[in-house]
């Protein structure tokens, strides 16, 4: 009776999770055995040049400079990458603490290669904050929605290309911007409303 219980509630969590990570896996095998080329050294400087958000950092320099509704899209953005850097790093790399992919076993072509990190694989940071600040600029200053979005998930995209994370760390990172910029919007309004209040 027990078993036919549990089989006709189909698979536990624990083989969900193990199917996930079976598809994962071999999502990011057939990015590497796939090969780029021509794409190989821009998504490897596009990876690099994200480190630390520095292209997001870039880009808020420049919204700020040009004043207005640009000027408060760059602090609500910038508000997003902290929100989403310390939730990365500082929870969810330590609390899910997965390896990194073994790159040389997947044979990523070394024209792809940025240095691989020390840190847990889970969730990827550079896509956590990419897609926070291209939410938060988004919502606040419509214009830069698409082409910042389209670059977040280029960042992301480049992380597996270049095989330091598998695509579901980028899924992850992803959803944990985008909960960022939430985060970062919510605050920012309230800020707003008290500074008229006051």
């Amino acid at each position: 009776m027990a078993e036919t219980l549990a089989a006709a509630a189909g698979p536990g969590p624990r083989a969900v999770l193990a199917d996930l990570r079976a598809v994962d896996g071999a999502l990011y095998a057939a990015v590497a055995a796939t090969p780029t080329p021509a794409l190989d050294r821009g998504l490897r400087r596009l990876s690099h040049a994200a480190d630390n958000s520095k292209i997001s950092f870039a880009v808020a320099a420049a919204l700020a400079l040009a004043g207005g509704r640009a000027r408060s899209a760059a602090m609500v953005g910038v508000g997003a990458i902290a929100v989403a850097s310390a939730s990365a790093n500082l929870l969810g790399k330590r609390l899910v603490r997965r390896p990194r992919p073994d790159r040389e076993a997947a044979r990523v072509t070394v024209d792809r290669h940025v240095p691989m990190p020390t840190s847990a694989s889970f969730p990827s940071g550079h896509t956590a904050s990419a897609v926070a600040f291209a939410t938060a600029v988004g919502v606040v200053f419509p214009p830069a929605a698409v082409p910042l979005t389209l670059l977040a998930w280029t960042v992301g995209y480049s992380r597996v290309h270049t095989g330091v994370h598998y695509p579901g760390d980028v899924a992850g990172g992803a959803a944990l911007g985008l909960a960022s910029a939430a985060v970062a919007l919510a605050g920012a309004g309230a800020w707003s409303r008290r500074a008229e209040v006051g």
